[in-house]
């Protein structure tokens, strides 16, 4: 259960008072609260007297002991570039995590957008660089995902840290060695596929968006039903151009008539909330008939039906991004060698709605 922030105030007071000192990032982990809402806990505390925040630190008033070792400066003055498809769809929490971050440690991050044309990639890095950006968060327009044909090529030869978002590169191909935040999204449709389970469910499809995570969300969804004994629903996983609605009717309505199906996942929450009325007017109703589960989670609490729904931890894959490149940049700065390089996923959370049936409505 989250905590007020005056219940979180006491506690942090209380983990500073035991032990002395504590670094910021590591007390925001034991507390399960973002970096960016430990700071401000930790500058309304030391503003009142309370404790005091020395370099990534806080400190209990009057400890003698030495501080914790930072592990990196602040980032003051520091210019970030950030290269993105889109700021909509899961983007907007992203691009939000990564600013906030990096404004708390001083810094300030310039933003690149590309429309999903690869080419403006390494066009919109070469102008951020130029502006004098020292690191670069990237989420590549790489159709699928991961890149082909060497489209991966200038982020491999960059000058300056970068870190992935939301991208990935198989092992052998050259940009695997770099930095990257990314959701488990293959865990996030194997959850799914387990609720629906949980609920008696055994013809279980998928309907997704082509792009870059249709490939894991598959993955994720053949994974669970094979594990779990379910029957692979014919067709399933479905894969589907956006704004193919008719298509994607033709194929549900199809599932649930003659194939028994009695369950799917949609990938993204927009589609499904266009596919419930579509679904009612070809006479399969949502939940009775289909239960529905979406993936996303940015809209679907608001369809008619409050759909069920796989919400990525958006915000949180932005901050820790921008948390690893701010790490790069003071490793460059200070001539250290680098820490590992890492590769963090994310789990997904489900959140429970009426669109499966009988459940409570979640926020």
């Amino acid at each position: 259960m989250r905590l007020h922030v005056d219940q979180r105030h006491e506690r942090v007071l209380e983990l500073v008072r035991e032990r002395g000192s504590l670094r910021v990032a590591d007390l925001a982990a034991e507390l399960g609260v973002s970096a960016v809402t430990l700071r401000r806990d930790v500058e309304t505390l030391a503003a009142q007297g309370r404790v005091h925040r020395l370099h990534g630190a806080v400190v209990w008033p009057g400890d003698t002991a030495a501080e914790p070792a930072p592990r990196r400066e602040s980032a003051e003055g520091a210019v970030i570039g950030m290269i993105v498809p889109t700021t909509t769809n899961i983007f907007a929490d992203i691009v939000r995590g990564a600013r906030e971050t990096i404004g708390a440690q001083g810094g300030r991050l310039v933003l690149g957008m590309t429309g999903y044309v690869d080419s403006e990639d390494p066009v919109q890095a070469e102008h951020l660089i130029a502006g004098g950006a020292e690191g670069l968060l990237v989420a590549p327009s790489w159709f699928g995902g991961v890149p082909v044909d060497g489209q991966e090529k200038w982020l491999v030869d960059c000058e300056v840290p970068t870190v992935l978002v939301e991208r990935s590169a198989p092992a052998g191909n050259p940009a695997a060695v770099l930095d990257r935040v990314r959701t488990d999204r293959a865990h996030g449709a194997a959850v799914a596929v387990g609720h629906f389970a949980a609920l008696g469910h055994r013809r279980i499809t998928a309907v997704l968006q082509e792009g870059p995570h249709a490939t894991q969300i598959s993955a994720g969804y053949l994974a669970a039903v094979q594990s779990l004994g379910l029957e692979v629903a014919a067709g399933a996983p479905a894969t589907r151009e956006h704004g193919d609605y008719e298509a994607t009717i033709d194929y549900l309505v199809d599932a649930v008539r003659k194939r028994g199906v009695t369950a799917a996942l949609v990938h993204s929450d927009e589609d499904a909330i266009v596919l419930v009325p579509k679904l009612q007017a070809s006479g399969i109703r949502v939940p009775d008939d289909l239960a529905l589960i979406a993936y996303d989670d940015e809209v679907a609490g608001l369809s008619d039906v409050p759909l069920t729904a796989v919400a990525p931890p958006t915000r949180w894959v932005g901050e820790l991004a921008a948390e690893l490149l701010l790490q790069r940049l003071a490793e460059r700065r200070n001539g250290l060698p680098p820490a590992p390089r890492q590769h963090l996923e994310l789990l997904p959370e489900l959140r429970v709605r009426s669109s499966c049936g009988g459940e409570t409505s979640a926020t």
